[in-house]
């Protein structure tokens, strides 16, 4: 099974062979990529064998494996992408990519875990990007390879059945912890935030931020479902008093600031299950992640894929790496 990072033709060869695919790229070279069995998204950052890449001439491949039992592609939009779980195949999983900041992506973080069904069955997937310098000028896009058709909103899902001597299952592996200090809850859900309650007492989010000197490099840490979930902030907007995030918050929920990670290659490493390389189907990162620890060049142990622009496992994550292990029953 392939899993790094190849040139276009390749990829080309790879499609007229009918190999069944998930592909990230610039949108540059997945608009030159003749119909097959694949989907995409654009991203141009990654972590191949060589460690952190920015390149927009090649592509990222998975490559499914020759045991697959069935594969269903499908393209959602907001109003019915609630059932994505419902349609996942009975034993196997969903793998979906969703452009950043269009509706479909808006809509699916709010009301993912409202969905029917939801994590019932394993969900893996991304929030498609764009190459930094373009952003607000690009927008990012999905591909359905089945027709060739490019969306710049919409959710492209490959439903993949497995044998049933196979099973697959989500995993995430997040650095960040609860810091010490205060306890933030908010009074309403979204991207955008004006208002929020500290340890009991209201404020202006902005204000609280600016006048603590939070680090905004670090993410809002809460407990959701048993796992530590990271909400990123984008930008804090002092004109408009205004914290902007890259997920949303949601209402009472408590949020604190997560502790600093010193080293996060190292501690990152600590933390990826010894013997797990083999197994491993797909795994994202985060481009914050990429950015503020300086990934280019790096490495974080072996493993590989995409740097989003959010990660999906289950529901839509911010500074985590997500993957998805397939093993013998």
């Amino acid at each position: 099974m392939i899993k790094k990072t190849l040139d276009k033709n390749e990829v080309v060869n790879l499609i007229t062979a009918g190999k069944k695919m998930i592909l990230a790229a610039d949108e540059k070279v997945l608009n030159d990529l003749p119909n097959g069995q694949w989907i995409a998204g654009t991203i141009p950052y990654f972590m191949d064998e060589d460690g952190g890449k920015f390149t927009q001439d090649k592509v990222f491949v998975t490559e499914l494996d020759d045991y697959v039992a069935s594969v269903d592609v499908q393209v959602y939009s907001k109003e019915n992408l609630s059932s994505v779980y419902t349609d996942a195949p009975g034993n196997g999983f969903s793998f979906i990519i969703i452009p950043a900041t269009s509706p479909t992506h808006i809509s699916f973080s709010i009301d993912g875990p409202n969905y029917p069904e939801f994590a019932t069955k394993p969900l893996i997937g991304w929030i498609a990007g764009v190459f930094l310098d373009e952003l607000g000028k690009t927008a990012p896009k999905i591909y359905n390879g089945n027709t060739g058709e490019s969306y710049t909103d919409s959710a492209v899902v490959m439903h993949i059945g497995l044998p049933s001597n196979k099973t697959a299952q989500v995993n995430i592996i997040n650095l960040f912890e609860s810091g010490d200090g205060d306890t933030i809850t908010f009074n309403q859900e979204g991207f955008s935030i004006k208002d929020a309650v500290v340890n009991g007492e209201s404020v202006n989010f902005a204000e609280y931020i600016l006048g603590q000197n939070i680090d905004t490099r670090l993410p809002l840490v809460a407990d959701m479902y048993g796992a530590m979930i990271n909400t990123s902030f984008q930008s804090v907007d002092e004109a408009q008093k205004t914290v902007n995030l890259y997920a949303p918050v949601f209402q009472d929920v408590e949020y604190k600031i997560a502790k600093p990670v010193s080293d996060y290659v190292s501690e990152f490493n600590q933390l990826i299950p010894k013997g797990i390389g083999d197994t491993v189907f797909f795994s994202c990162n985060c481009i914050l992640n990429y950015l503020y620890a300086e990934l280019e060049g790096k490495k974080t142990a072996d493993i590989t894929g995409p740097m989003t622009f959010g990660e999906i496992a289950y529901q839509l994550l911010n500074q985590t790496m997500a993957y998805i292990v397939i093993e013998d029953n």
